[in-house]
């Protein structure tokens, strides 16, 4: 993206979108957050709104309909999106990252064939790697690939698990190993959802980000052309940390929008609210925890938008990546958890949306890779270039 500087951190262009994006989420998500929430239903009216925006299109390259956002736009975008509803920007997050692998590695004809209709918002994208005994531990995977010569297809069988928008997806990218017993097989695969031998499970019931559609989804004997597989056999693997790289991005800047959306609640209900004949934003402890709070909120910003503009500037970007997320998901969560503090006996109930934004922070601690994997990243990079 090009033009003028705003200040030392947007383009011209970036702020227009973030300023687009951040209406959107004040007028059309935020206000149906709650609900879906506490109904575990995707609001599906706020995806047609994305669609309008261009948003489905985030990461598909121009020539294929799409808006090729770059890395900073792609974290304003889903820091606005998460301080409306984390359980949105979730879903369009993973919707991008399948548009991004088949961007990146699809065959033309796959491309053509997918891309324009993903930027349109339909289907809807899978990202399917972690399984039930292979979460932080990918390699570990039990799901196979077995090519057969004859057919000239390969035929999928195994599990996935914690799969966002499973039983909304109509494609999924798909890893699986080609050799049951080497981990270095891995690959990755398209797989539309109406493939016979695909079967999604019923919903996760979760502490959080409870609007997001999460669900097992089992292949047995799931047949697709090898014409499908998106990588060389043994480089899906690779080709997945490289595409999480963003994706944590993305989930850091996710974090900063709920910390930012904990962090505003708490100062308009301090604001308000009276205690010892004096509002709660006057007594001293109250402002020093707000203060804590907003420099959380302003230092995670920082370190997404300097992973962002490292992917940007085509630098490695896996240790900064994972600094933003680390630091910025335990924002979320100590935000969130000092908003209730304020709130008090009332920021224990669903009357205010600070008790959401404490459970829904608390998976961004998990998802994408957990903190203790993010801590690891950053000790071997920092180790590596002593």
């Amino acid at each position: 993206m090009t033009g003028a500087r705003v200040g030392s951190a947007l383009t011209e262009e970036q702020a227009a979108v973030r300023d687009l994006v951040r209406e959107f989420a004040r007028e059309e998500v935020r206000p149906v957050a709650r609900e879906a929430d506490a109904t575990g239903s995707f609001p599906e009216d706020v995806w047609d709104g994305l669609v309008e925006l261009g948003l489905t299109g985030l990461t598909v390259p121009e020539a294929y309909g799409g808006f090729d956002a770059d890395a900073t736009t792609y974290a304003v975008v889903n820091e606005e999106l998460a301080h409306g509803s984390l359980a949105v920007a979730t879903a369009l997050s993973v919707h991008c990252l399948v548009t991004s692998c088949l961007a990146e590695f699809a065959a033309e004809s796959h491309r053509e064939r997918w891309l324009p209709e993903m930027a349109e918002g339909r289907p809807v994208g899978a990202f399917c790697l972690s399984e039930p005994h292979a979460g932080s531990n990918p390699a570990a995977m039990s799901t196979t690939a077995e090519y057969d010569p004859d057919a000239d297809e390969y035929v999928i069988d195994g599990e996935k698990q914690w799969i966002t928008n499973g039983s909304r997806a109509g494609v999924a990218v798909v890893f699986a190993k080609v050799d049951p017993d080497d981990a270095d097989s891995i690959t990755q695969f398209l797989v539309p959802m109406d493939a016979e031998g695909v079967a999604v499970g019923p919903k996760e019931e979760k502490l959080g980000l409870r609007a997001s559609d999460t669900t097992p989804i089992a292949f047995d004997g799931c047949r697709i052309p090898a014409a499908n597989r998106l990588t060389e056999e043994g480089r899906g693997l690779s080709a997945a940390l490289e595409t999480l790289t963003g994706g944590r991005i993305g989930i850091a800047a996710q974090a900063v929008g709920v910390a930012r959306a904990a962090l505003e609640a708490a100062t308009a209900y301090a604001s308000e609210r009276e205690q010892f004949g004096e509002p709660l934003s006057e007594v001293g402890t109250i402002r020093h925890k707000v203060a804590e709070m907003s420099t959380d909120v302003a230092a995670s910003r920082l370190l997404v938008r300097e992973a962002a503009r490292k992917v940007d500037a085509g630098e490695d970007a896996r240790v900064a990546a994972a600094q933003a997320k680390f630091r910025a998901s335990e924002a979320a969560m100590s935000t969130a958890n000092e908003a209730i503090q304020i709130h008090g006996g009332y920021g224990y109930t669903t009357e205010f949306d600070v008790e959401r934004f404490y459970r829904d922070a608390k998976v961004t601690e998990i998802y994408e890779g957990t903190t203790e994997i993010q801590k690891e990243v950053i000790a071997r990079g920092t180790f590596d270039t002593r």
